[in-house]
C-alpha cells in the first residue's frame, strides 16, 4: 500500500492534472518508467530508455515535451514565431507518420494547444518552407532533414528554443554512417541550444553504455553518459518454426514450398505482417500468395521502391484494419503500432537476433501480451539459423553491431553543410565536432585534412575550381566560395547511397505518354531488358516498353514467367552471434532434437558421408566432379566475408599452380573450383592449408587485390558521393549511374596514382573493413581458426556442400524458371550424394 501511495505522489508531482485525468479516462495508470523518465528530464538529465515492445516507450519519450508545452504561455498576436521545442528523429519515414497519428490522440483528447508536423523527403516543398518560417512545436523528422535544417542560415533562430530531441529506435541509427551524420547534427544543435536534452528509445540494445555515451556531449568530458532506465518483463513471445509437410529444399531463397502454409496462417489470424529480407523476395512472395488467394483476402505489398503514394495508401488501410496481410521489407521493421496485427510471419532467415526481436514485436504491440511469430526458413541451412535466432530471442540475446569511429566522408559533408549555414571558425568547429561520440577522438591533423579536402579536393585536385567549395578569409573564418554550392549541398545531402534508379511509369502498350508512377527500379536491371520483356514489380506483371531520360515506361502484361528485378546491397549479413550459434548447433547432436526430421536426416547423412565441423574449427572438404576439383570451406561468417576470402584464396591458389577457375559464396560456406586436384595437393602437403589460410593474406595479398578490384572502386564511389566530391543531383537533372561511375572511377585512378594517402582513399579503406569486403570479420575468423583446420578428402559431393554448389551460376537465371532449374539440379546432386 505504501508503494502505491508513493507512486500516486509521484504522479501528482510530475504530471499536470489534465494528464492524470486523461490516463484515468482511458483506464490507465502511468507506468513507473514513464514517470521516471519524466522526472529525470525535469532534473535536466538526458536519458536512454530500454523497454520491451508495447511498454509505452513513445509516450514516455514525449511526456516531457507534452507536459512542458501544456503549461507554456500562448504566443500573443503579432509575436514572432517561436523556434521548434522538440525534434523527434526516426529512422523510417513510415514511423514518423505513424507517430504523428499516435501523438494526435492524447493532444486532441486533452485539448492541448500543441502543433505537431512531419518533415521527411516526401514532404512537399511548400510545407517545408512554411515550417522554416513558422516552426511547429514538435517536428517529426529524419537524420537527412535535420542535416538540411542545420545547414540553413536561419538554423540558429529555428533551434534557439529547442529543449528535447527524441531519438526513436536508437540502436538502428547509431551503427551506420547515417548515425554519424546524426551525431554531428546533435553536436551542432547543442551549440544553438546548450541546455538541450536527448531522450533515446530502444527495445533491442546489446551494449547500453555505448548508446548512453552517444546521447550526450563527449568533449571535454569523454565517457560522460546519459541516465539509463531499463524495463524488465513483458510477455515472452510465442515463436515457432514452420514444419511444413512439403519437402524443405536443400538450397534456394524463395520459400515457394511453404506458400500454402503461409496462406493458411494468414487465414487463421486477424492481420499478419509477412516480413522478408529483400525487395525481390517481397515481389515474388506477394505474387505467389495472390495466386493462392482463393478467398480473395485483402493482401498488400510494401517496400521502399514502391511509389510513396502507394505506400501511404497501404499504411492507411492497415490503420483502418482493412487488410488481412501485408508483405513488407525493413520499411515496416521499427516501431509501427497497428493494434490488430496478431501474427508476424518471417519468410527467410532473420540474419540477426535483434532484427528478429524487432520484427516480431509488430504483433500484439502490447507489453502484457505475447507476440506471435512463425519463422519460415527457405532452405535447410536456414532452418538451423531460424532455430538459433529463436533460442536467442528466448534468452534475450542481442547482436546489434558495435559502434565504430566516425566516417571521414560524412565529416566532410558536415563541414560543407556548416559552411552553407554561414562562416565558421575551424577551431570552434573542431571542438564542437569532438562533442559527438563517434568523433570524440578526432585528431586536429585529420580534421585539418578534411577541411582542406572540402576546400580543394586534395593535393591532386586542387587545380580544379569545381572542387573548391569553401575558402578561408582574412578574419580566419571559412565560408562558401559560391552560393551554388549551398544548392548543391541541399540536393545531395545524406549518407544512403542507393544504386541508380529510374522511375517506372505506366503507359498504354506502344505509347510513350506517361501515366501512373509505380515506383523506382535499379538502372542496372533495366539495362538488361529489351522492349517486350516482362518483369514483376509493384505486385503486377508489366511489359518493358522503353526508357526515356530518367523514366522507364511499362504497360500491363498478363502472363507468366516474368523476370524478377534485383536490388544491389539489399541483403542483410548473417550476424556474428547467429553464425556462432549455428556452428555450435552443428557440433552438438543433442540440440538436433528441436529440428525437423528432414533437417536431422540431412545432418545425419553428412556425418555418414563426411563429418560435421566442430564449433572452433574450419572444415574444408575437397572432391571432384567431372573435370573440376572443388574445395568447400565452412566458415559461417557471412556472404561478404566469404567473398573477400574467396578472392584472396584464389590469388594464393593461382600462385601455387592450382589453376583456380572461380568461386561462389553463401552465408555459410565458400566453394572454390579448379583444374588441379586440390584434395591431393592438400593431402600431400604440396599446398599447406595453414599457410593458405594464414592471417598474412590480409597484408600484401589484400593490398594487391584491392589495387585491381572493382569492389574498392565501388566503395570509393559511395565515399565520393557522401563527401560531395562528386554530385549525383544537379538543378533540374540527375546523373545516370553510368555517368557517376565514370566520374568516380576517373577520380579514383588519379588519386591512387598521384595522392595515395588522400583523405577519401583513407575513408574508402576504412569502409572496406566493415562494408562490402567485411575485412574486419574475416580477420577475426582467421585468428579463430588458426591451428584448427580440418581437411576431409571425399570421393563425391557431401550433403553440406550441395547448397553452396547450387549457388553457382544462379545470378544468370531469373524468374519462375529459376526454381525449376534449381530443383532439377538439386535432384541430380542429391542422387550423386546418395550414391557415394
Amino acid at each position: 500500500m505504501e508503494k502505491i501511495d508513493i507512486l500516486r505522489e509521484q504522479q501528482s508531482d510530475a504530471l499536470p492534472e489534465r494528464f492524470l485525468r486523461w490516463f484515468a479516462g482511458r483506464g490507465w495508470q502511468p507506468r513507473a518508467h514513464q514517470l521516471d523518465l519524466l522526472s529525470r528530464t525535469q532534473a535536466e538529465r538526458s536519458v536512454l530508455l530500454i523497454a520491451p515492445t508495447g511498454a509505452g516507450k513513445t509516450l514516455a519519450g514525449f511526456l516531457p515535451s507534452l507536459t512542458a508545452l501544456s503549461v507554456r504561455k500562448k504566443r500573443k498576436p503579432g509575436e514572432a514565431h517561436r523556434g521548434v521545442h522538440t525534434i523527434y528523429i526516426s529512422p523510417l519515414k513510415a514511423l514518423a507518420v505513424d507517430i504523428e497519428r499516435n501523438l494526435a490522440t492524447p493532444v486532441d483528447e486533452m485539448g492541448l494547444d500543441i502543433s505537431i508536423e512531419t518533415r521527411t523527403g516526401d514532404t512537399p516543398s511548400h510545407k517545408r518552407q512554411r515550417q522554416r518560417n513558422a516552426p511547429p512545436d514538435i517536428l517529426l523528422t529524419t537524420p537527412e532533414q535535420l542535416a538540411l535544417l542545420i545547414a540553413s542560415p536561419e538554423a540558429d533562430r529555428f533551434f534557439a528554443g529547442l529543449k528535447h530531441v527524441v531519438l526513436d529506435e536508437l540502436h538502428s541509427l547509431v551503427t551506420s554512417k547515417r548515425g554519424h551524420l546524426l551525431s554531428l547534427g546533435l553536436a551542432r544543435l547543442r551549440r544553438f541550444s546548450p541546455d538541450m536534452l536527448c531522450i533515446g528509445l530502444s527495445a533491442t540494445v546489446a551494449q547500453p553504455d555505448d548508446l548512453r555515451r552517444w546521447l550526450v556531449a563527449q568533449h571535454p568530458e569523454p565517457g560522460f553518459m546519459a541516465d539509463l532506465i531499463q524495463v524488465a518483463g513483458g510477455a515472452a513471445p510465442d515463436i515457432t518454426i514452420l514444419e511444413s509437410e512439403e519437402r524443405v529444399p536443400w538450397a534456394g531463397h524463395s520459400s515457394r514450398y511453404a506458400i500454402a502454409d503461409i496462406y493458411a496462417a494468414i487465414k487463421q489470424h486477424k492481420t499478419a505482417i509477412v516480413f522478408v529480407n529483400t525487395r525481390s523476395q517481397a515481389e515474388v512472395l506477394f505474387r505467389e500468395l495472390w495466386s493462392a488467394n482463393e478467398d480473395n483476402l485483402p493482401i498488400a505489398l510494401h517496400h521502399g521502391s514502391l511509389d510513396v503514394g502507394q505506400r501511404r495508401r497501404v499504411e492507411q488501410a492497415m490503420q483502418r484494419n482493412e487488410l488481412r496481410a501485408i508483405i513488407a521489407t525493413s520499411t515496416l521493421d521499427l516501431g509501427i503500432d497497428w493494434g490488430d496485427v496478431d501474427l508476424v510471419l518471417h519468410v527467410g532467415a532473420p540474419k540477426g537476433a535483434s532484427r528478429l526481436a524487432q520484427r516480431i514485436g509488430r504483433a500484439n504491440h502490447r507489453m502484457d501480451e505475447p507476440s506471435r511469430a512463425i519463422l519460415v526458413p527457405a532452405n535447410r541451412f536456414e532452418v538451423l539459423e531460424c532455430r538459433a535466432a529463436l533460442e536467442a530471442n528466448y534468452l534475450g540475446a542481442q547482436d546489434t553491431p558495435p559502434l565504430i569511429e566516425g566516417a571521414l566522408d560524412v565529416l566532410a559533408q558536415h563541414v560543407w553543410g556548416t559552411a552553407c549555414a554561414g562562416p565558421f571558425d575551424p577551431v570552434a568547429l573542431h571542438d564542437e565536432i569532438r562533442r559527438a561520440e563517434p568523433y570524440a577522438r578526432l585528431p586536429w591533423e585529420t580534421f585539418e585534412r578534411v577541411v582542406d579536402f572540402v576546400a580543394t579536393g586534395g593535393y591532386a585536385l586542387r587545380s580544379y575550381e569545381r572542387y573548391a567549395r569553401i575558402k578561408p578569409m582574412k578574419d580566419g573564418l571559412w565560408r562558401l566560395t559560391h552560393p551554388r554550392f549551398a544548392q548543391q549541398y541541399r540536393l545531395n545531402v545524406g549518407t544512403i547511397i542507393e544504386a541508380p534508379m529510374l522511375n517506372v511509369r505506366m503507359v498504354r502498350s506502344g505509347r510513350s505518354a506517361g501515366g501512373m508512377s509505380l515506383g523506382k527500379i535499379e538502372e542496372d536491371f533495366l539495362e538488361t531488358l529489351t522492349p517486350g520483356d516482362t518483369f514483376l514489380f509493384a505486385g503486377r506483371i508489366i511489359r518493358f516498353e522503353g526508357i526515356r531520360e530518367s523514366e522507364c515506361y511499362v504497360s500491363n502484361a498478363p502472363g507468366s514467367d516474368p523476370r524478377i528485378p534485383y536490388y544491389g546491397g539489399s541483403k542483410f549479413p548473417l550476424s556474428t552471434y547467429l553464425a556462432g550459434e549455428v556452428r555450435a548447433m552443428l557440433a552438438d547432436p543433442y540440440r538436433w532434437k528441436a529440428l525437423p526430421n528432414q533437417v536431422r536426416e540431412w545432418l545425419s547423412l553428412q556425418q555418414e558421408k563426411s563429418r560435421l565441423p566442430r564449433q572452433d574449427e574450419l572444415m574444408i572438404e575437397t572432391f571432384q566432379r567431372g573435370t573440376r576439383h572443388f574445395m568447400v570451406a565452412y566458415a559461417f561468417e557471412g556472404r561478404l566475408a566469404h567473398q573477400t576470402l574467396g578472392m584472396l584464396l584464389t590469388r594464393r591458389l593461382d600462385r601455387a599452380g592450382a589453376k583456380p577457375l572461380g568461386f561462389v559464396a553463401s552465408d555459410y560456406a565458400l566453394c572454390i573450383w579448379a583444374l588441379s586436384d586440390l584434395g591431393a595437393a592438400f593431402a600431400n602437403g604440396e599446398i599447406d592449408l595453414a599457410d593458405l589460410f594464414d592471417e598474412d593474406m590480409l597484408g600484401d595479398d589484400l593490398d594487391a587485390w584491392l589495387a585491381e578490384s572493382w569492389l574498392l572502386k565501388r566503395t570509393f564511389r559511395a565515399c565520393a558521393l557522401i563527401s560531395g566530391l562528386i554530385e549525383k543531383r544537379q538543378p533540374g537533372k540527375e546523373k545516370t549511374g553510368r555517368q557517376v561511375t565514370v566520374s568516380t572511377d576517373l577520380v579514383y585512378d588519379v588519386l591512387r596514382r598521384h595522392e595515395p594517402d588522400h583523405i577519401l582513399l583513407q575513408a574508402t579503406r576504412a569502409d572496406a573493413a566493415t562494408g562490402l569486403l567485411d575485412v574486419r570479420r574475416l580477420g577475426e575468423m582467421l585468428k579463430r581458426i588458426k591451428g584448427h583446420l580440418v581437411h576431409e578428402r571425399l570421393e563425391h559431393i557431401s550433403p553440406l556442400a550441395l547448397p553452396v554448389l547450387l549457388e553457382i551460376g544462379r545470378e544468370r537465371v531469373k524468374g519462375a524458371a529459376e526454381d525449376a532449374l534449381l530443383a532439377a539440379t538439386e535432384e541430380e546432386l542429391i542422387e550423386e550424394v546418395m550414391q557415394s
